[in-house]
């Protein structure tokens, strides 16, 4: 489902294309997505919220707001999938374009926002709040940047939850030993340390 928003409203994510067939997404490897292309333009990564603005129309949409999705595409108007992760937004807006006109409509101007990047870390952390997301980064890593956990933190009960709602728990400890299990964090994310029951 396309949700349009206000820029001050919360990011919201949008239905995603379905797996499978010729238009099936490849798997994006994201802690191997750049930040910058060769020009110094930033990339789209997965996870980043996206306003995309249709104008030039007879009848103007209202603007979209969409989430890159763990595939690194987006969804638009006539159930257009795109692939977005790795572009700049300049590429996607040219590609948008160039999928609607003119098989679809005579004329059409896309313009790509991108807002603030964020994520949040609470609970027992030094220093919780939002932190700004810059580029990749892991749960702990997440932690380390909010001062790292208090005296009083249940490491064993790390809680991520992902802007489309979905939470898993991380062992901190085990993640430590082991890094396949500290988990990539994007925007939007939040990250809860409970408090140690004594």
């Amino acid at each position: 489902m396309l949700s349009s928003s206000d820029p001050d409203f919360p990011d919201v994510p949008v239905k995603t294309a379905s797996a499978g067939g010729a238009d099936a997404a490849p798997t994006i490897n994201k802690d191997a997505t750049p930040t910058i292309n060769n020009n110094g333009a930033e990339l789209i990564h997965v996870g980043d919220s996206l306003t995309v603005v249709f104008s030039d129309l007879p009848t103007t949409p209202p603007q979209l707001q969409v989430q890159v999705d763990e595939n690194g595409k987006i969804t638009l108007i006539e159930n257009k999938t795109f692939t977005a992760v790795g572009k700049t937004r300049t590429e996607l807006e040219k590609e948008i374009r160039e999928c609607y006109v003119p098989s679809i409509y005579t004329k059409m101007t896309v313009t790509i926002l991108r807002p603030e990047r964020l994520f949040y870390v609470g609970g027992e952390v030094k220093n919780p709040g939002r932190q700004t997301y810059i580029g990749p980064i892991t749960v702990l890593k997440a932690i380390q940047s909010a001062g790292d956990f208090t005296d009083f933190a249940q490491r064993k009960r790390v809680k991520l939850t992902r802007l489309n709602g979905k939470s898993e728990t991380i062992n901190a400890i085990k993640a430590r030993e082991d890094p396949r299990l500290d988990l990539p964090v994007f925007p939007g994310d939040t990250i809860h340390v409970p408090r140690r029951i004594f």
